[in-house]
């Protein structure tokens, strides 16, 4: 996902999506998001997941940093 793709996103996003920033299965994601250890805020609406876009900006912004 780039960068403008990622400021580009509502305040909360579909768990999917995130999952997609992160790099991970939506498999994987569902199960992260049940067991608590999503590696972002997760909210659990009913049935459905929503991940609040400025966690994950910042989850994806301390990655790149431990990367350089």
């Amino acid at each position: 996902m780039s960068r403008e793709e990622l400021a580009a996103l509502p305040t909360t996003t579909t768990i999917e999506t995130a999952a997609r920033a992160l790099g991970l299965g939506r498999t994987r994601a569902y199960q992260l998001a049940r067991e608590n250890r999503f590696p972002c805020k997760v909210i659990r609406i009913g049935t459905t997941y929503r991940v609040i876009t400025a966690d994950l900006q910042r989850t994806l912004a301390t990655d790149s940093k431990t990367c350089i």
